[in-house]
């Protein structure tokens, strides 16, 4: 990678949003994880998200972005009733409970959809709200492991988890979203809301569909690191360099393939296997000897931008610096603190990061024609 050390993000916040979803109405009850992110991109698409908070809750982090905050006690039948009122001006609902929450609130779909019938009232769980499961208690590894996708990820010793990107803002937060858009435009010709059950082990499946249809196809095994994407293949995947950093190559394609070759000084013939999986192994072997011949920064210097399918391996602190990155703005300082930038991108209608704010649920009731 190339010396950015004094690179930094060009701020791209704005007081206004005038996203693609700006005039749409969204009430949050606030949560966790899934629920708090998918509401966050909806803010900054421009979305008005009136997050709901108990006494001394108060939602941090680019999570809250783009809020306005209301402090409302659910267990008071006068704060509820606030609530529905609230609910009577809204275009969809964001909730996080266990199944069941809701209604022992009095705030459940069937009786807050009788009030206003076009809303889209969006549930975000972990199990789903039907199941065996549904009422036990989770976390990402666990909703990811039911789906087949941990049991793919990771050496052969043992599944290693992928952050908590795959169940929950990957098969949550980003299903819960396309969810509420499609709901959104539904009701928009048929002048009817509806529920949408967003489980977080529903959409970590969903995502590895390729690679059901690869093993029905014949050209993936169970069994870590035994597969072209899994680690397996020496043409694809992360080798260490001589200063203890890390590259990523893909090159999967046979011209992307023999670049790598060239650039790399791979003359040895038994490279010339590069899709006889038997001599997988030792050929990873063999490159990973290769690139620790070199730094990280050496390395990018000769592959990066090439079509090797290269990339080095940063840190979160090194990719905010990346000379791509920072040209694509693709981080912010908001708020003070360095985060991602409103994604993705909208030509005429851009997104942007908002700072939260706090309100009053009677004021916001009024601001939206309620009583």
């Amino acid at each position: 990678m190339q010396d950015t050390a004094t690179a930094s993000p060009k701020p791209t916040t704005k007081a206004n949003a005038s996203g693609p979803l700006a005039g749409t109405r969204i009430v949050e009850f606030a949560g966790i994880g899934p629920g708090p992110f998918g509401s966050m991109l909806l803010s900054d698409m421009g979305a008005e998200v009136i997050t709901l908070v108990r006494a001394g809750q108060k939602p941090q982090g680019a999570a809250a972005r783009g809020r306005t905050v209301v402090t409302v006690d659910l267990k008071d039948k006068a704060s509820v009733a606030e609530v529905l009122n609230l609910l009577d001006g809204a275009d969809a609902l964001v909730e996080g409970y266990r199944p069941g929450v809701m209604e022992r609130l009095g705030l459940g779909p069937e009786l807050v959809m009788a009030r206003n019938p076009k809303l889209v009232y969006a549930r975000m769980t972990g199990w789903g709200q039907t199941g065996p499961l549904a009422q036990a208690a989770g976390h990402d590894i666990n909703y990811i492991s039911i789906t087949g996708a941990l049991a793919a990820i990771g050496p052969k010793e043992r599944p290693v988890p992928p952050l908590n990107l795959v169940g929950d803002f990957g098969g949550g937060s980003l299903y819960l979203v396309v969810g509420i858009l499609a709901a959104l435009l539904e009701a928009s010709k048929s002048g009817k809301g509806q529920v949408v059950d967003a489980a977080m082990c529903d959409g970590a499946a969903s995502l590895i569909t390729m690679f059901f249809d690869m093993t029905a196809a014949g050209r993936w095994k169970e069994g870590r690191e035994s597969n072209m994407l899994d680690g397996g293949a020496h043409f694809y995947g992360t080798y260490e360099c001589a200063d203890g950093q890390f590259v990523s190559i893909g090159s999967i394609e046979p011209q992307f393939y023999a670049l790598l070759r060239q650039i790399a000084g791979l003359t040895d013939t038994d490279y010339d296997a590069q899709m006889d999986i038997k001599q997988w192994p030792a050929l990873k072997q063999k490159l990973a000897a290769v690139f620790k011949t070199k730094t990280r920064d050496e390395w990018c210097k000769l592959m990066e931008g090439t079509d090797v399918c290269f990339a080095p391996v940063l840190t979160m602190s090194e990719a905010a610096k990346h000379p791509h990155m920072v040209a694509r703005e693709a981080f912010i300082t908001h708020e003070g603190h360095t985060q991602p930038a409103p994604a993705p991108r909208f030509s005429r209608t851009p997104s942007a990061a908002r700072p939260p704010v706090h309100s009053q649920i009677g004021d916001v009731v009024k601001a939206w024609g309620g009583k």
